[in-house]
């Protein structure tokens, strides 16, 4: 029987890099089980980079990497290569090799790579400062998709909806209705808006009285957050928080509270990792009284954490304006302090 033909669709390429801040605490707060992880999309398909600061291989633990496939590949086979370069931090003490790769073909949705070690823990120098606490690597996810000579077709192009409403919003071609919040306007679309959100369509469709409004006041809310928090309606994305800068931090706190008030789940939870990553001596206080308000669980979580860990760095967070705002703003979460600190001490 002759062996069956396949058609190589060609070659899809990405590269990018993952950063996670304050990894030192999470080598020894996660499990071997436990892991860090990115979403991306690349060759028409979205995948999912797991990274596992505790794997016990050998007598030793080591930082490893897998991906995972999240599109259905349907009835064909996704031949997929992840690389890894160990990008942050550059020093590193007897350090056998610092990049790695896996080769898989996935078959299924959520199908998933074996791990690779990229590096030994012991080979990682201890962070000289807060800032220097981190862990950056470069990822380069290579696809060649496999077709049956019986299934040829031409391939699809990735999907632009987000940019053709994207650029509805820019030009506010048949715009309905018009934002008002702190003095700047916003022109949008009722229906694109509500399909979107729930709270935004009981507004509108429902029978509260902007349902036949064509301007719309909204109060207490920074009027950057409430842009941002509209292209994210319109794309699915949000740029302002892709930047290396300490103004995410406050875009990201701002969006989240936003999130929580319209409805926006993803948006929701996007905020919640990016602040859970980026949590500091300064901000730590103000995060948590935000995740108590808006009820997340694992910042609340990751925020207690950090301030914990330490006696040092429990006494500096205390010290902070943000911790004073804590107590007098939710004094339930100082609980949750309390409690983890009698756990470590038992």
């Amino acid at each position: 029987m002759a062996n069956a033909c396949t058609n190589l669709t060609g070659v899809v390429r990405l590269e990018r890099q993952f950063k996670i801040d304050g990894f030192s605490l999470l080598t020894t707060t996660m499990s071997d089980s436990e892991f860090v992880k990115f979403r991306w999309d690349a060759g028409g398909f979205e995948w999912e980079i797991h990274c596992y600061p505790s794997t016990w291989v050998s007598g030793k633990y080591w930082v490893a990497l897998t991906f995972m496939l999240f599109a259905d590949a349907g009835t064909c086979n996704v031949r997929a290569r992840l690389g890894c370069l160990l990008v942050h931090p550059r020093k590193l003490h007897n350090a056998s090799h610092s990049e790695g790769s896996v080769t898989h073909v996935f078959k299924r949705p959520k199908d998933c790579s074996a791990k690779v070690l990229l590096v030994g823990r012991d080979s990682l120098p201890a962070p000289a400062s807060f800032k220097d606490d981190y862990l950056t690597v470069q990822c380069t996810i290579t696809i060649v998709k496999e077709l049956p000579e019986a299934a040829k077709s031409v391939p699809a192009p990735s999907s632009n909806l987000h940019l053709h409403l994207g650029d509805l919003l820019e030009s506010q071609t048949g715009a309905d209705v018009t934002f008002l919040v702190s003095g700047e306007t916003f022109a949008a679309h009722k229906l694109i808006i509500a399909a979107r959100s729930p709270v935004f369509m009981a507004e509108f469709f429902g029978h509260m009285r902007e349902a036949s409004a064509g301007r719309v006041v909204i109060k207490d809310m920074d009027p950057q957050a409430f842009k941002a928090m509209l292209h994210f309606i319109y794309t699915d994305t949000v740029p302002e928080l892709d930047q290396e800068l300490e103004a995410v931090a406050m875009m990201a706190q701002h969006l989240l509270a936003a999130a929580n008030r319209y409805g926006l789940d993803r948006l929701k939870v996007i905020c919640e990792g990016k602040l859970a990553g980026g949590i500091t001596v300064e901000t730590a206080a103000t995060t948590l009284a935000l995740a108590q308000q808006h009820n997340c669980s694992h910042l609340k979580t990751k925020c207690v954490e950090f301030m914990v860990s330490t006696h040092a760095v429990l006494d500096s967070v205390v010290a902070t304006e943000g911790y004073k705002h804590l107590e007098a703003s939710c004094p339930s979460a100082l609980t949750s302090i309390v409690i983890s600190m009698r756990g470590r001490r038992n």
